[in-house]
């Protein structure tokens, strides 16, 4: 049975709730025909991304407006000067992240990633290293995918194996198809979880430069369906 707006609007609260690194943020839920909008205040971008994770992990929402606000007030702001330092160190002290070919620029606490790497994951990486650090508001990850030329069969190839290894419920459901490097993915999944696993492995394939996701969600689908 599908949840009415009012109880997905109950149960993402306590979704937040539960989330530790969200707590006693002030952060409230509306819902619309299974669109959950979240609004209010945190102190960091990890919280706001936090609290869009949370709301995206109940069953039977749909999509997820972030419309929080990051307020940074006091001892817990820091200067562009001291994130531009931590985001060097995060970015070096991390072993998935080709530090020396990624460059960052600071500016009011806006962390702009550059440069360019050879897989999807790692430039995926490169952004979780630093968007959980104090005082960032937000990245903007603009380093380029340029990864080793493949058969566009053989990427496809690759990425079909992958879905049946990780998200074996949805594989028979999702089309791939491989245009310039670039993996777009159509079908239908039955959660957000299962949308996560079927892009995870699209993003995970060497050869793949980009991911484009046309995959809807329609709760309650079935294996069989």
């Amino acid at each position: 049975m599908l949840k009415s707006d009012k109880e997905l609007r109950q149960a993402v609260l306590s979704e937040l709730d539960w989330d530790s690194r969200i707590g006693g943020a002030a952060v409230d839920v509306e819902v619309t025909r299974g669109v959950v909008t979240l609004v209010g205040t945190v102190n960091s971008w990890a919280k706001k991304v936090a609290a869009q994770e949370a709301a995206h992990r109940v069953r039977g929402v749909l999509d997820v407006a972030n419309d929080v606000q990051i307020v940074v007030e006091g001892s817990d702001g820091r200067s562009d000067t001291e994130i531009a330092q931590a985001v060097r160190l995060a970015l070096s002290w991390d072993v998935f992240v080709p530090d020396a070919r990624i460059r960052s620029t600071v500016s009011r606490g806006w962390v702009n990633l550059e440069g360019e790497v050879d897989y999807l994951s790692q430039r995926d990486d490169c952004e979780r290293s630093v968007r959980n650090l104090a005082g960032v508001r937000g990245v903007t990850n603009k380093i380029r995918v340029t990864p080793p030329k493949l058969d566009p069969a053989t990427i496809k190839s690759a990425i079909e194996e992958a879905l049946e290894r990780h998200a074996e419920r949805e594989a028979h459901r999702v089309g791939v198809l491989i245009e310039n490097g670039r993996a777009i993915l159509d079908g239908v999944v039955s959660s957000r979880a299962e949308r996560d696993a079927v892009l995870g492995a699209a993003r995970g394939t060497v050869g793949v430069c980009a991911v484009e996701d046309h995959l809807r969600i329609a709760p309650f689908v079935t294996a069989h369906g």
